[in-house]
């Protein structure tokens, strides 16, 4: 481990001494090919501030950019926007996130998007559910299942990965709003919390029951989880948090389990100040795996394909402030070695396996940059 020490003016040297430091972990290469066995294949430009995607059945992918527009690519060419999908509150890191499809979208062709909702004092991240029209040029019967309380006059920290659970549940990672973070311990509300619903809204039966906890609360003590996948053995949930400068996790969020923050971390305030109590305490977990410095965690995806045969069992990561796709190795649920693919790219905002077996990126660019990418072994 790597220690160097940086001055902050304005900071007191007492201060300075207790907190100026920075963690740098040092990690053996997985084990497969290296980074530079893969290329990127570019399958669409052209996109702004694309936030997630999602594949269809027949081939093509849905997309959705954070001002509201939700699209189609189709043999590479990018749709207008799909008619439909309601006012988004497109401020700061809020507006139109991620987008799932139901289990059964073949029979049913229901699509489930997160996005910042406005409302009355402020914005709140939701969830609606809608059925893609036949020509897939419109989302129609839209409904909301589900509001983020209690809104907040902000734009930052407002999550938010779907993933639906074997069962057909469906998981729903909320920020802390930034602004309140003092109410991420409070079990009243819907900050800093992972909840899991049905595809109505309603509450599953096999969610945790604590008193003092809305009942489809299913963890609580998280800072803003933006990256979520079920892991392909257990089918446990997986998730990639933001830390705040430093501390960003993977976790693997249990039912009514506490994960911590704001009250133990490790990462520092933006101000180099302590957080909370430190970084570990009786009844709150601990993370599977923490950067320092931070990296900006994002999509996230178990790889299960064969088209990269030593990477299979993988897991991946995207990096918004470090640029970089993380690859780690995991071994009896721990990581154990950790790669940088693709160091200075692009900030990549997502990351999904296709149905062809190959990984795909999203990256989170302005337009006419943001792109859909796809990961290929190198001839």
């Amino acid at each position: 481990m790597k220690r160097r020490t940086i001055i902050v003016a304005g900071v007191s040297a007492a201060a300075a001494t207790a907190f100026l430091a920075w963690r740098y972990l040092e990690r053996p290469l997985p084990v497969g090919p290296s980074a530079d066995a893969v290329r990127l294949d570019i399958v669409v430009s052209g996109l702004d501030h694309p936030w997630s995607f999602a594949f269809l059945p027949d081939g093509n992918i849905l997309v959705t950019e954070r001002a509201g527009r939700l699209r189609l690519v189709v043999d590479g060419v990018v749709s207008l926007p799909i008619d439909g999908v309601p006012e988004v509150s497109a401020v700061g890191q809020g507006g139109l996130l991620d987008v799932a499809l139901h289990p059964k979208f073949d029979s049913n062709r229901l699509v489930f998007l997160s996005f910042a909702e406005p409302r009355e004092g402020g914005n709140g991240t939701s969830v609606m559910r809608a059925t893609l029209s036949a020509d897939a040029r419109r989302i129609e019967d839209v409904k909301i299942i589900f509001r983020q309380q209690p809104a907040f006059g902000g734009g930052h920290h407002f999550g938010s990965r779907l993933v639906f659970d074997r069962s057909g549940a469906l998981f729903v990672t909320l920020g802390d709003r930034n602004g309140l973070r003092h109410l991420v311990q409070d079990t009243a509300t819907h900050i800093g919390k992972i909840i899991r619903i049905t595809e109505d809204g309603a509450v599953p039966p096999d969610n945790p029951k604590i008193e003092g906890w809305l009942p489809e609360i299913w963890s609580v003590g998280h800072r803003n989880v933006q990256g979520a996948a079920l892991h392909p053995e257990t089918g446990a949930l997986w998730t990639a948090e933001h830390g705040s400068r430093g501390g960003d996790e993977i976790n693997h969020p249990e039912s009514g389990r506490n994960y911590g923050w704001p009250v133990i971390s490790y990462g520092r305030e933006y101000s180099m100040l302590p957080i909370g109590e430190g970084q570990v305490k009786d009844g709150m977990e601990q993370p599977v795996h923490y950067w320092d410095p931070s990296i900006a965690p994002s999509g996230m995806a178990f790889y299960t394909g064969d088209k990269i045969p030593g990477w299979t069992g993988n897991l991946f990561v995207g990096a918004l402030v470090q640029r970089h796709v993380a690859r780690l190795t995991l071994a009896d649920g721990k990581v154990v070695a950790e790669e940088r693919l693709f160091d200075g790219y692009a900030r990549f905002r997502d990351v999904r396996q296709g149905p062809d077996g190959y990984l795909y990126l999203l990256t989170d660019e302005a337009a006419p940059n943001g792109q859909l990418l796809r990961m290929v072994p190198k001839a």
